[in-house]
């Protein structure tokens, strides 16, 4: 029983350690004179940042703010593509070799 209770331990406080990352999608708000497209929002995936608006303004979203996205079916919601993930490439060593 105390083996049990000592691994349960370890496994929350593992748990409860893990780093967090928040990265939740959410929508702009189309104000008056957007595109049949983007009528009513735009969604973006991760972060409120300048690149997002600006995919959305491409779509024909004219941004008048921020809200969370809507479930509901009558809503126009357009979407803006997600950035793409910067690539990183691995070096076997960064030390000159002599």
């Amino acid at each position: 029983m105390r083996t049990i209770l000592l691994t349960a331990a370890l496994a929350l406080a593992a748990v409860a350690s893990a780093p967090r990352v928040a990265a939740a999608d959410g929508c702009y708000i189309c104000s008056r004179g957007s595109s049949a497209n983007c009528k009513d929002y735009c969604r973006y995936s991760g972060s409120d940042t300048f690149a997002a608006r600006k995919e959305c303004e491409k779509k024909g979203c004219k941004v008048g703010g921020t809200a969370s996205c809507p479930t509901a079916v009558n809503y126009k919601i357009c979407s803006a593509p997600a950035p793409a993930a910067p690539t990183v490439a691995a070096a076997g060593s960064c030390s000159p070799r002599g």
